[in-house]
């Protein structure tokens, strides 16, 4: 019976993204997981492409207590490689991935990528700050019910401080990677992303 809910399954997900074949290729995920992701994806963006405010409306879903939409604008320009303000199910896919499966190295890469706002090649410390805020809304007072208004500056002023190695007010992907590895409160922090996704 097996075999033919497969075939009901296959007919049903008629409209698929071109080459789950490809897909499985590219990703972690096998051909199964990736049918169940597609389903889940064509069910909230029949479409096909979601973009930013579909995928802000789709995030804050799982934040009822915060205000998701800053990180949500920041996570979507990370899914968003194309920086063409739409996310295809490709796009979607590769990024859960590596968050999910990836390895360290192309977790605290993809990462990277996200604190690089302006997709410059650096974090700087304002870059750095806006995430850290937007986490932190996002979160919402029952998590950080005793947070003081700095509690965010503070943060980052440690976080930073550590991973500029060199003192140039800019971190590199280098740095970044290397502060990560060798700090468990910084590698716990950013474990926050599978819980997060």
């Amino acid at each position: 019976s097996d075999k033919i809910e497969d075939e009901l399954e296959m007919t049903t997900v008629c409209h698929r993204p071109e080459g789950l074949e490809q897909l499985e290729a590219q990703t972690n995920f096998t051909k199964r997981e990736l049918q169940v992701l597609y389903r889940g994806f064509k069910n909230e963006c029949p479409s096909g492409v979601v973009n930013e405010e579909t995928f802000k409306q789709i995030y804050a879903q799982f934040f009822p207590h915060g205000d998701a939409s800053t990180y949500a604008h920041y996570l979507f320009n990370a899914f968003d490689t194309a920086q063409n303000g739409s996310v295809k199910f490709e796009d979607f896919v590769m990024a859960l991935s590596i968050l999910l499966r990836g390895t360290v190295h192309e977790k605290l890469r993809w990462t990277f990528n996200l604190y690089d706002i302006n997709k410059d090649g650096y974090i700087n410390k304002e870059e750095m700050m806006d995430i850290v805020k937007a986490i932190y809304d996002m979160m919402g007072k029952y998590t950080y019910p005793v947070l003081k208004e700095d509690a965010p500056r503070q943060h980052v002023e440690v976080f930073f401080q550590k991973m500029d190695k060199n003192k140039d007010g800019v971190v590199t992907l280098d740095e970044f990677i290397e502060s990560c590895q060798e700090d468990d409160n910084i590698m716990r922090s950013l474990q926050l992303f599978e819980n997060v996704m």
